[in-house]
């Protein structure tokens, strides 16, 4: 599989959609983040992406705002919660300061992921 990296020049309607998605990703990441601390200190139980993954399709059709973000990137964004409570649970399990993962702010969630091809860039 090939990844591939661009810096992109968006015009401002181009760069007020990629500001609006990244908006919404971070919602999702630290909603997701809240329900799955939610569920285990309040509940005991644990919630796992594909828990999470299942509601996305809810979520779309409550919040219209999500419907103009396509359902990998916003899969993506829960993909990478969950990887970072495993790099979590590792490193208790290996004896190491853990670090419970982070709410996300503006700062530091800055980029999201296309997983599918099909796409294609003209110009700029």
């Amino acid at each position: 599989m090939n990844s591939y990296k661009f810096k992109l020049e968006p015009n401002q309607a181009q760069a007020y959609q990629i500001e609006t998605a990244l908006n919404l990703c971070r919602w999702l990441y630290n909603t997701a983040l809240e329900q799955r601390k939610f569920a285990y200190e309040k509940r005991r139980m644990t919630l796992t992406f594909y828990t999470q993954k299942k509601e996305l399709t809810q979520l779309k059709s409550h919040f219209i705002a999500f419907t103009g973000v396509y359902s990998q990137v916003l899969q993506d964004v829960l993909h990478r919660l969950d990887k970072a409570f495993k790099a979590f649970f590792r490193r208790i399990k290996a004896g190491e300061r853990p670090g419970y993962p982070r709410f996300q702010g503006k700062n530091r969630y800055d980029s999201f992921t296309y997983s599918q091809s099909g796409f294609t860039l003209n110009g700029k």
